[in-house]
């Protein structure tokens, strides 16, 4: 499967706060350019991150912009996603504005927490019969 013209955002499969992310994207993506695999997924070998880098990173959602070699992780991820789903997207770059080390230092505390806030699932989300074209293995 091609995923280099695919516009992908990597979540943690078991993660409740990721699960109800991706819902909200679902919903927000009128334009359906999100693709989605989770941590857990083969697609995330082919984008070449390994499982011992995310665990030490504390990741949780990452995006990958098609026909792009960048990989976004944490606040710059949310930022990206949020540019190209909306019309307007540019304006949430004045996120950018507050200092990486603020923004990934929230990110990091929530996703470093997240099982105990939001807790966990024992399984991967199954999409819909309508969503199944948007997620890759």
């Amino acid at each position: 499967m091609e995923i280099n013209n695919k516009n992908i955002v990597v979540f943690d499969g078991v993660c409740n706060l990721c699960h109800y992310s991706v819902e909200l994207l679902l919903r927000l993506d009128s334009k359906k350019i999100l693709s989605f695999t989770s941590l857990q997924g083969e697609t995330v070998k082919q984008l070449d991150i390994h499982q011992e880098r995310l665990a030490l990173e504390e990741q949780s959602i990452l995006y990958k912009r098609k026909n792009s070699e960048v990989l976004y992780y944490r606040s710059d991820a949310i930022i990206e996603i949020l540019k190209d789903l909306f019309s307007l997207g540019f304006i949430f770059s004045i996120f950018k504005l507050i200092p990486r080390f603020i923004r990934d230092g929230i990110y990091r505390y929530i996703a470093k927490n997240r099982y105990k806030l939001f807790g966990k699932k024992e399984t991967c989300r199954i999409p819909t019969e309508e969503e199944k074209s948007r997620f890759l293995a």
